[in-house]
């Protein structure tokens, strides 16, 4: 006689750790980005790149995890689109640490659930109440806040792209809350990866050069910092609650900061600090408002990976 299968444990402490590493692996990701940069490797190159030594820890996670069973469900067409808007996210993303301070790409790239809220409004015709719309025109606020005339970022085109980027994350996020009514996290991701390389493969024809021993171990790092951030950060979810583990996302900031005094000597101005500070109250008091307004339902770990996985 076959017992039921055991009720699933949340494990908050091992999640919370996940979460961390993830963060740690996501600002390595973007760190090595903008040091290969300044090594002259295009931004077609480290896209490339990223995805395709990302793709052999994606493979062994979605086989660990489901299995060989990983045809997709949903029509192509769905996950090709989330591909070409995961593609231009990350083009953006990392042309936005290319341009600006690490620190200040990273806070803006924080205003991805600010964006969010505003088209599912629009366009889902979500309910958004006085408390969200606060929260989005606080976490603007903040934005401003950074981009003041004296930061020098007010005219920086890195702005614009980080801002940019932000925003098509946000449309991944609307694209991925469709796909994850039938495909598992690690169903998105090896499809998103796969798919990406054959158009990425494509524009390295006129981008791809070559490059010296270093370069090309600071690429294969970018890659699995890639993949192990995407392993890390949904993995988080199945095994902590969206309100415990979300919060931790922000300690990416600490991680950037730290790299960009280490590397580039470059430190946050106060204005800085404090436009993060409300993109961060905002994106948190977001991710709350919505815990709340979907409670008991957990976040399916494949929302999730808009945030993070461009």
């Amino acid at each position: 006689m076959t017992g039921a299968p055991a009720p699933h444990v949340d494990r908050p402490l091992f999640a919370i750790g996940l979460r961390l590493a993830a963060m740690m692996m996501l600002a390595a990701t973007y760190a090595l980005g903008k040091l290969l940069v300044t090594r002259d490797v295009a931004l077609v190159e480290i896209v490339f790149y990223r995805q395709l030594f990302a793709l052999p820890i994606v493979t062994i996670w979605l086989l660990a995890t489901i299995g060989p069973a990983f045809a997709p469900r949903a029509p192509l067409r769905t996950h090709g689109t989330r591909t070409m808007l995961g593609l231009i996210g990350m083009l953006l993303n990392f042309g936005a640490v290319a341009l600006l301070p690490l620190a200040e790409a990273t806070s803006i790239g924080f205003t991805m659930p600010i964006f969010a809220t505003i088209l599912s409004a629009l366009f889902l015709k979500e309910p958004t109440g006085l408390h969200r719309w606060s929260a989005v025109g606080l976490g603007f606020v903040g934005v401003v806040i950074m981009a003041h005339p004296e930061s020098a970022n007010l005219a920086s085109p890195g702005l614009f792209v980080a801002l940019a980027g932000a925003f098509v994350t946000a449309l991944v996020a609307i694209v991925l809350r469709d796909l994850s009514r039938t495909e598992s996290a690690p169903v998105i991701v090896f499809w998103f990866t796969l798919l990406s390389l054959p158009p990425l493969g494509l524009l390295l024809i006129w981008w791809a050069q070559s490059h010296d021993p270093l370069t090309w171990a600071l690429i294969v790092a970018l890659g699995f910092a890639g993949g192990a951030a995407q392993m890390f950060m949904t993995s988080a979810l199945k095994w902590g609650p969206v309100s415990l583990v979300i919060p931790m996302d922000y300690s990416q900031m600490i991680w950037a900061t730290w790299a960009g005094w280490l590397l580039w000597s470059s430190w946050p101005t106060p204005s800085t600090w404090a436009g993060a500070a409300l993109i961060a109250i905002s994106g948190l008091y977001i991710a709350w408002r919505e815990h709340v307004r979907h409670r008991p339902r957990r976040i399916s770990p494949a929302e999730d990976l808009a945030g993070r996985s461009g």
